[in-house]
């Protein structure tokens, strides 16, 4: 029974007039009270108050057609935003027409959707798109994205090759070719920088720095390696920020990275004085050592010269000198120049990459015949370092006249060390990446930690069984206080729940798994929640 919205009276009178009812307390009409039910499906009459069909006032199109016109409007703002030509957002609309079966969508699951179908399109022409810049355009969380491209790579079934790996090399061309950190840089500098982060990318797959891993973070921390080498001054946390890549794990890509390099940098005559702090400094040395490398041919004399085919007889001569300048003009080494002496160091160093194919004369009657190893290498170039650093300390010495044939100080390594022969700054398949040798071969990360993590666990699992034989034994216990017998109860005690006595969490599960006999290779796996689930709570055993 209808209520008087104004007096709360239940008994109405119908007005001639507008024929609504009335309430015969205070004489309040009520609204909507005459409103004409739809009948005979989409052609029947009209309500009075109502308009079946329409989407409001002004508006002659249809719910259908206006919701199919938002759509496409979505679509266009998202392909527009994420910079897509017309005929890829093309591929989106049909995309989104296919799975929906034109019926399109609203709501913020659309958005998700529409951002999904953006991804697997430009994956599906093998271009490269981050999730993380899909979700930043959508407004939509990462994960949830994921979910999404999930759902219509399984309803599209796309599968190899029509669904291809991800590739993290296009991704970085794309990143440098449209950040802003980039914009003003010349052409020709920017093709240099495209190669040698190619040829970046290739080692850091080879080393394995990208399995298993967010793409976005290695491809900040090259392109900050790359524009420090050519002279661009980029912070990392700007160009994360920028990339939609977290700043944290991108610092850590680049010390990864930086690392890597150092552990190269070892076979050089000089890579113990290499470090991560210098080690940009001595990029250039070390990249050309790993083009060098890639490039060359392994023979057992490659082996004995260094293993990049180099001719060494010009950074013999230049290390066994009495003079330690060469091509300098009248320097001077007074106390506190300690760019000279870098200056000095470079150009030796500089040295041992210009004597290539025998381009050098040489005081010796064959080339062949001079065999040199790594540790002659490094006491040559420590000969050389001691007589510097005499000089230095001699304090009379103000200058050091050279030739007659003077000429300017120039680093030719630091000016003109790319040279981008080598295959690794071209585009390769896997299995020739990982043919290349650049002078170090690691294995994953991901299983040097799984190794750590099992080594800790059966130290773990050794040191439970100690503590429960001394319980279970205690006749047989050892004299030795350094093992630790704290039982639950003491551990339940305590206030501080990470530590007790030296037994935390795990040590407890690992005891009451092995108590109840659970196999401990099952156990060095770390998979506690299904073991306490197949051996504790349903073993029966109270």
């Amino acid at each position: 029974m209808p209520i008087c919205i104004s007096c709360k009276g239940k008994t109405f009178i119908r007005d001639d007039i507008t024929n609504n009812l009335a309430c015969s307390t205070c004489g309040r009409l009520q609204e909507y009270d005459n409103l004409v039910d739809q009948y005979g499906g989409i052609n029947g009459p009209t309500g009075t108050f109502v308009s079946v069909g329409t989407t409001g006032t002004g508006n002659v199109y249809s719910y259908k057609e206006t919701k199919i016109y938002e759509a496409r409007k979505l679509i266009d703002d998202v392909s527009l935003r994420l910079g897509f030509s017309p005929s890829e957002s093309d591929d989106v609309k049909r995309m989104v027409a296919t799975i929906t079966e034109g019926e399109y969508g609203q709501g913020n699951w659309f958005n998700v959707f529409v951002g999904a179908c953006s991804y697997v399109g430009m994956r599906r022409d093998n271009k490269s798109l981050p999730i993380s810049e899909v979700a930043s355009v959508i407004g939509s969380d990462a994960y949830e994205l994921g979910r999404m491209i999930m759902r219509v790579v399984n309803f599209l079934d796309l599968k190899k090759p029509n669904f291809p790996e991800f590739d993290i090399v296009n991704l970085f061309e794309r990143t440098l070719r449209n950040s802003h950190s980039f914009a003003d840089v010349e052409g020709d500098k920017v093709q240099r920088m495209k190669k040698q982060g190619i040829f970046l990318m290739h080692c850091a797959m080879k080393w394995f720095l990208t399995t298993g891993r967010r793409p976005l973070p290695i491809v900040a921390a090259v392109l900050v390696l790359v524009a420090e080498l050519n002279g661009i001054s980029i912070r990392i946390e700007e160009l994360a920020k920028e990339i939609h890549a977290v700043v944290h794990t991108s610092r850590l890509r680049y010390r990864e990275l930086l690392q890597a390099l150092v552990k190269v940098a070892q076979a050089l005559p000089w890579g113990k004085d290499i470090t991560v702090k210098n080690v940009v400094k001595n990029a250039p040395f070390v990249i050309q050592y790993m083009e060098r490398k890639a490039m060359s041919k392994p023979s057992k004399k490659q082996d004995l010269e260094g293993g990049v085919g180099l001719d060494l007889g010009d950074v013999v001569r230049d290390c066994l000198r009495k003079d330690i300048g060469d091509g300098t003009d009248m320097m001077s080494f007074e106390d506190d120049s300690e760019t000279e002496m870098e200056k000095l160091k470079l150009a030796h160093q500089s040295r041992y990459f210009e004597a290539e194919d025998g381009a050098c004369a040489l005081s010796v009657d064959n080339v062949d015949k001079l065999k040199l190893s790594h540790e002659c290498l490094s006491m040559m170039y420590s000969k050389f370092l001691d007589e510097v650093g005499n000089v230095k300390s001699s304090g009379g010495l103000k200058e050091v006249r050279e030739r007659k044939k003077r000429r300017g100080f120039e680093l030719h390594a630091c000016t003109e060390w790319w040279n981008g022969k080598s295959a690794l700054s071209r585009r390769l398949l896997l299995k020739e990446i990982l043919e290349k040798d650049v002078g170090l071969d690691v294995v994953p990360p991901s299983f040097v930690n799984g190794c750590v993590t099992v080594k800790k666990r059966r130290e773990k699992i050794n040191a439970a069984k100690l503590r429960i034989d001394k319980i279970m034994h205690p006749l047989n216990a050892h004299s030795d206080d350094s093992i630790d017998t704290c039982t639950s109860e003491d551990v339940h005690t305590t206030k501080k729940r990470k530590r007790a006595r030296g037994i935390d969490w795990e040590d407890l599960i690992i005891e009451t798994l092995l108590l109840h006999r659970v196999k401990e290779e099952e156990i060095e796996k770390g998979w506690y929640n299904v073991l306490l689930e197949l051996h504790v709570f349903n073993s029966g055993i109270v």
